[in-house]
């Protein structure tokens, strides 16, 4: 009987060992975060690396302890709620958000997987989160609001063109994030005295039609907000600005790295990095709707010679000194 008892503890005790083993061998789950973008990812791939270096700085490697899904919908915005289906299918832990236009999808997408924004002009208006000190969402980030982004961008343009007494603001109608914009680029105009007209694009054949209008109106240079359909066609505005020989500032550095004059804007690269600070708290369990947006610290001017040399335009010293970014 004593045998008998001895061989079942032994049994029940080889058994218990197997199955720590087997736990103890089971492959730990990596996480995964899910990136869609509107546009081709060469039109983000300086902010794609930088997040990258974020989470390295972090302690994260990609394909060892982190993976990370990308999509890209190639300008087709109809493409963005299938893109964001899949993600929700693959279980990401996060979703990376690059733009307004990628953040409600993704929100119209899951209520549950957080979302971090790498950027959004005003995620408030936007109707993202509650605020930007407590979001009280699965949304949290970084945002590029500030008090006075684009009159200060009207006064750079107004050093580099200074007999600018007329612009042409370039807008989509649709995009809610920009009536903070709207409202300081108005009281800035009024204080340097400079008149403006509002063209709306609503689609890309706008465009083509936006630039003879400019000029008709007698503008001397072009203001462009933020609008996911002028952002898909850089390269196509910074074209058609040679062409009529007018000026143009745009709300980020991408413009100007395909061809446009100049921006000034909260240092993306800068926010693409420090998103991944939030992806690392989501990970360890923070909540998203309990992380206070960032706003931005750090700016950057960015200036096309090229394109300056184009329309015969001499970027003054003073200016070009204060440049971050020089492209020749």
């Amino acid at each position: 009987m004593k045998k008998k008892k001895v061989f079942g503890f032994a049994l029940c005790a080889m058994l218990f060992a197997l199955c720590v083993s087997a736990a103890a061998q089971q492959p730990t789950r990596i996480p995964r975060i899910g990136i869609v973008i509107a546009q081709p990812l060469a039109g983000i791939a300086v902010r794609h690396e930088a997040f990258r270096r974020g989470l390295k700085e972090l302690g994260y490697v990609e394909g060892k302890n982190i993976v990370i899904e990308h999509r890209a919908a190639e300008g087709k915005f109809d493409r963005l709620p299938a893109l964001m289906a899949e993600m929700v299918r693959l279980k990401v832990d996060v979703i990376l958000s690059h733009g307004p236009t990628t953040t409600r999808a993704a929100k119209q997408a899951t209520s549950t997987i957080p979302i971090v924004m790498a950027q959004d002009p005003d995620p408030v208006v936007n109707g993202f989160v509650s605020s930007l000190a407590r979001p009280e969402s699965n949304i949290t980030g970084l945002s590029s609001l500030t008090s006075d982004l684009s009159g200060k961008r009207l006064e750079l343009l107004k050093e580099v063109v200074p007999k600018l007494s007329r612009i042409a603001i370039f807008e989509t109608s649709t995009n809610q994030g920009n009536i903070q914009a709207k409202k300081e680029t108005q009281h800035a105009a009024v204080a340097l005295d400079v008149k403006f007209q509002y063209l709306d694009i609503v689609g890309p054949k706008d465009i083509e039609s936006a630039f003879p209008a400019a000029v008709n109106g007698r503008a001397d240079a072009v203001f462009v907000l933020r609008s996911p359909i002028l952002n898909s066609q850089r390269p196509r505005l910074a074209q058609l600005a040679a062409r009529t020989r007018l000026p143009a500032t745009y709300p980020t550095s991408d413009y100007v790295q395909d061809g446009g004059l100049m921006s000034y804007d909260a240092n993306s690269t800068d926010m693409a990095r420090r998103a991944a600070v939030y992806v690392d708290k989501i990970l360890k369990g923070a909540k998203p709707g309990e992380l206070p947006i960032e706003q931005p610290t750090k700016f950057e001017l960015a200036i096309n010679l090229k394109a300056a040399k184009q329309i015969g335009l001499t970027i003054p010293p003073n200016v070009l000194a204060r440049a971050d970014r020089v492209i020749k």
